[in-house]
């Protein structure tokens, strides 16, 4: 197993619309290899989501595979939802699939659900039944479960196998019509019980759930099942490449036994092709674990920004163009990898420096009285949007006798390569002026409660009248002027680098994950509620207004610290 290290990130996109080729992609490869031969003429793929939960980074990575060879070869992607498991799946889930794949940029050609398909693929079974590759069987689910024997042990044929084809004809149409419970029948292809590979022993394709789905209503009461419906969707479809991840391999002869069994009927003939799954390091990928989080209360939803769901990814600040470009960095192979998070947050970094408008905020706030500078004046500096971009323009900072600076930005007893502020040395504050720290006012406790400063009026734009140099800048905002807002200090959900692997994955939580700045000042030029505007607040990281902040009560969220601060940290 290779893992991919993190490291400077290379720009690989304009636009989130853009997919440039990957450094490693044997699939788009093998389709380069099809068109050329003639045996594909137009390039079909789809993405099949489940609407069981909310997408997820690994599905990112599947999305941009088939959305994006489809674009490359002049093709078209639908995305098609497997809805066959009613139980779990809401209209909830179906559009947050929709607005996450199209705010990654993608647009589908078609938009099908595989229950639109019902009434063809209970034709389909039908067909199977009277060929004699398909049964009823009326056994219960421990006895199938026990007559399926294990991967050393063949299965055993059961007692209802050998049905005639007018019997099972007519339980399959009593089965639809209603006339059993859940449980009392199944339909199973009819295959071979001492098949080496066990998804080959006679796997059920149709079950009974008097149950409610939510794009069919209740016409139904028998459900195929994944592996029966998937690749006959597929061939409904026309779709030339079916793309699934790793843990599908042992499905595909079964996936081509039923296309085989029904090549006369089915109007083209699909190929599934498999390639490795996302892992990536700090993270959990599994929808029913993420659920889990989110039943439990670990997290506040599926758009928690500490999830790597989509959703919660973009809350928190991530751009598609970062996830697109992460995607096509890490490319698309056979062979299991572990991804380092840093790959995926070096791609947000470099993005967001390029486009993020800097500010300035103070997080933990430390008051600074100036005591030479006029009580009632304010006057305004100059502040440079962005240093690497003129055309980001400028923007007027105002300044008082009252400033707040962060904390850490101050020590009593500094030692002598500190370079920020304490008693009797200099600072430079970011745009303005020089400072000097003259005294510590305290609380009875003896904590601090605020600084008394002086300033240097020659020192206007941070460069002083006799030439003199001071090491330390810090950023500051205007006490009077200052924005109160709340600050979610988001980090990574995990401490350890494979909690999916662990027993417990709740037990390895990172208990640091979100540390809330309730007292944080604002400099007054920051938009509060634009949740799709990053900034990057000065020496902080990057930020970017939640989905419930409002102008009476601004919310924040840090989307990335400005360096990596797990880098050094030793892997668990």
């Amino acid at each position: 197993m290779r893992r991919f290290h993190s490291g400077p990130v290379a720009k690989l996109m304009s636009d989130s619309t853009s997919v440039k080729h990957d450094a490693s992609n044997f699939i788009r490869d093998m389709i380069a290899a099809d068109i050329k031969s003639g045996k594909t003429r137009q390039v079909i793929t789809r993405f099949p989501p489940e609407p069981n939960g909310y997408l997820h980074i690994g599905h990112a990575k599947s999305i941009c595979l088939n959305f994006g060879v489809a674009r490359n070869f002049n093709g078209y992607c639908n995305l098609r939802f497997d809805d066959t498991n009613p139980e779990k799946e809401s209209v909830e889930y179906v559009n947050s699939i929709r607005r996450d794949v199209e705010w990654l940029g993608f647009k589908w050609h078609s938009n099908p659900f595989a229950s639109d398909y019902f009434n063809q693929l209970y034709e389909y079974a039908l067909i199977l039944i009277k060929q004699g590759d398909a049964y009823v069987d009326s056994q219960s689910a421990e006895d199938i479960r026990a007559n399926r024997g294990t991967l050393k042990q063949p299965g055993i044929e059961g007692p209802w196998r050998d049905r005639s084809i007018d019997e099972n004809l007519e339980l399959f149409e009593d089965m639809k019509a209603g006339k059993y419970a859940d449980g009392e029948h199944v339909l199973r292809a009819k295959i071979d019980m001492k098949s080496g590979n066990i998804n080959m022993r006679d796997p059920i394709i149709y079950r009974i759930r008097h149950v409610s789905h939510h794009n069919t209503g209740d016409k139904w009461c028998i459900y195929p099942l994944y592996d029966f419906t998937h690749g006959l969707s597929d061939a409904i479809e026309g779709v030339t490449h079916s793309l699934c991840t790793l843990e599908f391999e042992d499905h595909r002869p079964l996936y081509d036994w039923i296309l085989d069994r029904l090549k006369n009927d089915i109007p083209a003939r699909p190929e599934q092709t498999e390639f490795a799954r996302l892992q990536l390091e700090y993270s959990l990928t599994s929808k029913r674990k993420l659920n889990q989080l989110v039943v439990d209360g670990h997290v506040n939803g599926w758009d928690d920004p500490r999830m790597l769901t989509i959703s919660g990814m973009r809350r928190r600040g991530f751009t598609a163009e970062s996830i697109v470009t992460f995607c096509g960095m890490i490319g698309i192979t056979k062979k299991d990898s572990h991804i380092e998070m840093g790959v995926l947050e070096n791609a947000l970094r470099d993005d967001l420096n390029r486009r993020a408008e800097r500010r300035m905020a103070v997080i933990n706030p430390l008051k600074v009285i100036i005591e030479n500078y006029p009580e009632q004046q304010t006057e305004m500096v100059t502040g440079v949007n962005h240093p690497q971009n003129p055309d980001y323009g400028s923007r007027e900072i105002p300044f008082s006798r009252e400033i707040y600076i962060e904390q850490d930005d101050f020590m009593e007893d500094a030692p002598k390569k500190f370079f920020r502020l304490s008693v009797g040395r200099e600072v430079r504050l970011r745009f303005a002026y020089y400072i000097t720290c003259k005294e510590v006012v305290k609380n009875d406790d003896g904590s601090i409660n605020s600084l008394i400063c002086s300033y240097d009026p020659e020192s206007r734009g941070g460069k002083s009248a006799d030439g003199r140099k001071v090491k330390g800048t810090i950023h500051w905002v205007s006490a009077h002027h200052a924005v109160n807002a709340r600050v979610n200090l988001y980090d990574r959900l995990f401490n350890t680098t494979n909690p999916g692997a662990e027993e417990n994955s709740v037990s390895t939580l990172n208990p640091d994950s979100n540390i809330v700045a309730d007292d944080a000042k604002l400099e007054p030029a920051i938009q509060l509620t634009d949740n799709k505007l990053a900034y990057q607040f000065e020496r902080l990281g990057y930020f970017i207004s939640d989905s419930e902040s409002t102008d009476d009560r601004p919310i924040f969220n840090r989307t990335m610290t400005l360096r990596d601060s797990w880098a050094r940290i030793g892997k668990s």
